[in-house]
C-alpha cells in the first residue's frame, strides 16, 4: 500500500507548489496524492483531522479546511459522527451525479441497452483529448439509454485500453448500476470531475433510426471528458439528448 510520508509545513511548501499557495491547498494537494497513490480507496474512510495534522505538521483547521474543499468538490464525503470518506460512485446520492438528463415531470430511473463494446485502436483525434498516443489500445463503447421503452440518449464513449483491461461487452451487461460504480470498484478508475460542451445539432439517418426520431430531429449534443486524481483525462464521452420531454439540469454555484 502507497503512503504518503509526514511533511512538515515547509517541506509541504516544496512539493512543487508555488510559494505563494495557502498551506491549505499545498495540503489538499498531499491527501491528493494519498488518494491517486490507492493509499484510500473509494468507500473507505481517510485518518481524522488532528491524524493528519500531525502527519503533515500542520493545524487541524489548515487540514479541516483542505477537507472542507475536497467534500465541495465530491472528492471526499463528511458523515456526522463517523468521520471522512472517499467519495464513491456506488454511493446513491452520488452515483448519478454526472448524469443531468431529467423528465419533463416526476423523476425516473433510465434504463440502458448496450450495443457494442470493442478494442479498437485510437484515433488521433480521441487519443489527444484522452492524452494517449495515436494508435493506442482503446476501448469503444456505444449505448442508448431508455425513458419508459424509447431511446432518449445515443451515448458513444472511449477509454484508454490500459486502464481497463479485461473491460468485456458481458461484464457491462452484468453490472447493474452506472458504469462509473463499475469502473471504481473493478478497474480503480475514479471519476472525479467532469468538463462538458454542450450544443445543438440535427439528427443524421444513423442517429434518427438508433433514437426513433425523424431525420432532421434537433438533438442535444454533450461531450463530457472525465477526470480521475491528478487531472488525468480516462474517459470522453459523447451524447445525444433527445429532449422533447426531458431536459438537461445543471446546478451552477
Amino acid at each position: 500500500m502507497a503512503v504518503v510520508p509526514p511533511v512538515a509545513p515547509d517541506a509541504a511548501r516544496a512539493e512543487g507548489a508555488p510559494s505563494f499557495s495557502p498551506l491549505y491547498r499545498q495540503i489538499k494537494g498531499l491527501i491528493i496524492g494519498g488518494l491517486q497513490a490507492g493509499e484510500w480507496k473509494a468507500g473507505e474512510s481517510i485518518p481524522s483531522e488532528l491524524e493528519l495534522a500531525a502527519r503533515f505538521g500542520v493545524s487541524q483547521g489548515t487540514v479541516r479546511k483542505a477537507i472542507d474543499e475536497l467534500a465541495a468538490e465530491s472528492v471526499l464525503v463528511r458523515r456526522q459522527g463517523k468521520g471522512t470518506f472517499v467519495a464513491t460512485h456506488a454511493e446513491q446520492k452520488i452515483q448519478y451525479r454526472f448524469l443531468r438528463l431529467m423528465p419533463d415531470e416526476g423523476s425516473e430511473s433510465l434504463g440502458r441497452q448496450l450495443l457494442d463494446c470493442r478494442r479498437q485502436r485510437a484515433p488521433a483525434s480521441i487519443a489527444r483529448q484522452l492524452q494517449m498516443r495515436s494508435g493506442d489500445a482503446m476501448i469503444e463503447v456505444r449505448r442508448l439509454l431508455h425513458s419508459k421503452g424509447q431511446p432518449v440518449v445515443l451515448d458513444d464513449i472511449w477509454l484508454p485500453g490500459s486502464l481497463f483491461k479485461g473491460l468485456t461487452a458481458e461484464r457491462l451487461e452484468q453490472h447493474r448500476g452506472p458504469f462509473y460504480g463499475l469502473f471504481e470498484a473493478e478497474f480503480g478508475v475514479h471519476m472525479i470531475r467532469a468538463q462538458e460542451k454542450i450544443r445543438a445539432v440535427a439528427a443524421d439517418a444513423e442517429t434518427a433510426d438508433l433514437l426513433k426520431v425523424a431525420p432532421g430531429t434537433p438533438l442535444l449534443s454533450v461531450e463530457r471528458l472525465s477526470f480521475t486524481y491528478g487531472d488525468k483525462p480516462v474517459e470522453l464521452r459523447r451524447g445525444l439528448y433527445n429532449t422533447a420531454s426531458h431536459f438537461y439540469r445543471n446546478e451552477l454555484n
